[in-house]
């Protein structure tokens, strides 16, 4: 007979052994975090996009007959909170793969996590650059097309309006500071004779929107590149409005396009403003359309953008884990590069070179139809179409394997 010691150690060795037996036969466990308190009008949807995404994989049997399960966490929009997360998530719930954020300096922060811990992490909405070159590493990979891909679609337009003085405004974080570098080098190559006339950077989610408008007014610009977005851009719009900032003038907008920013707007939403975004009212592809009768059945509600991020996030997981045939690290690696996966917005890759997705986004103008903000005009930009040569991406990507 087994000492009572010997027994109980016996118990905790088997229920320990089998546990971990159901759990490999039984389910794939995404962990994600995110800023949804911080964010709720773009992370809401977002949810919403990866549930509808989960719950469809599992109807097909899920990943080689393993269910997929999420597990979500807040970050509250700080990066020491988004690692803690992502520690807790591995340490108590035993996650098989890692992905969220939407902030780009939390983004980071969990890109350098994946990196020193050697864990996959699948970079979902945040859209510094820096994710997937200057501190690009070969545990992370990234779906939203990235700030350089945005503002590279918005630059041909922006060069078509033949304006010479700018001004800009943008949130004083990484997202907004990336986008901006790029813009002016763009348009500069695109339209040598430019001139940037005023720079207003303003701290996230705290716009003094009075005195912002007061200084791009008073430098007296032929046209504006905006990054505001969420409440920020609501006030800026507002007061822009208020004080005829935008008469006469060219205005390019960086995400300004998407329903979760236009539907705040209303009637408030500035006609003609060139956009990247998504009006998912009057998109007739068979893939778009099979998505939006699919989340429209479910939720009983029309999709956002984030609703595109947050379904391919999980529909990219899932193809990874059944090229890989495991969540082992090294062979979601090798699974993710050259990817393949079939969304909403038609096929996209991640790239071998920098692990960035070929996803797009639509580029339009905005409008008014019924009281409310739309896209008009607009085109599908292919991600892939949208990047800096290879030996450009070499140079920017130094030391990612």
């Amino acid at each position: 007979m087994l000492p009572r010691l010997h027994v109980a150690a016996f118990a905790l060795v088997t229920t320990t052994l089998l546990g971990a037996q159901a759990h490999a036969q039984g389910v794939y466990k995404i962990g994600e975090i995110n800023s949804y308190k911080a964010q709720p009008a773009f992370l809401e949807p977002y949810k919403k996009g990866m549930e509808l995404a989960v719950s469809q994989v599992n109807a097909a049997g899920g990943v080689a007959g393993r269910k997929l399960q999420l597990v979500t966490r807040d970050d509250n929009g700080n990066p020491a909170d988004a690692v803690r997360a992502a520690e807790e998530l591995y340490a108590r719930e035993k996650i098989d793969v890692l992905t969220g954020s939407f902030l780009s300096h939390v983004g980071l922060a969990l890109t350098d996590y994946a990196q020193q811990k050697k864990r996959f992490f699948l970079a979902a909405e945040p859209l510094t650059d820096k994710i997937v070159w200057e501190n690009g590493n070969r545990y992370t990979f990234r779906l939203r097309p990235s700030t350089y891909m945005q503002v590279a679609m918005l630059v041909p337009e922006a060069a078509a309006m033949k304006k010479q003085r700018w001004a800009i405004v943008y949130p004083n974080y990484e997202y907004g500071q990336s986008a901006v570098a790029t813009f002016k080098q763009l348009l500069k190559a695109a339209q040598p004779n430019v001139e940037f006339v005023a720079e207003q950077a303003t701290p996230l989610g705290k716009v003094d929107a009075g005195s912002v408008v007061q200084a791009l007014q008073d430098a007296r610009p032929d046209a504006i590149f905006n990054v505001l977005f969420a409440a920020d851009l609501a006030k800026f719009v507002r007061e822009g409005n208020t004080r005829g900032l935008f008469e006469g003038k060219g205005v390019v907008s960086l995400l300004s396009g998407e329903p979760e920013y236009l539907d705040t707007l209303k009637t408030e939403t500035p006609t003609g403003w060139v956009v990247t975004g998504y009006p998912w009212y009057a998109i007739q592809t068979p893939e778009h359309k099979a998505f939006l009768d699919a989340y429209q059945a479910r939720f009983k509600d029309y999709p956002r953008a984030g609703s595109v991020v947050g379904y391919n996030a999980i529909l990219s997981i899932a193809a990874g884990l059944k090229k890989a045939g495991s969540a082992d690290t090294e062979k979601l690696i090798a699974a993710f590069r050259g990817l393949e996966v079939k969304t909403p917005f038609g096929p996209i890759t991640y790239r071998t070179q920098d692990h960035q997705s070929t996803m797009g986004a639509y580029v339009g103008k905005t409008a008014q139809q019924q009281g409310k903000g739309v896209m008009v005009d607009f085109t599908y930009r292919d991600g892939g179409k949208f990047q800096p040569s290879d030996e450009e991406v070499k140079k920017l990507r130094p030391a990612a394997p």
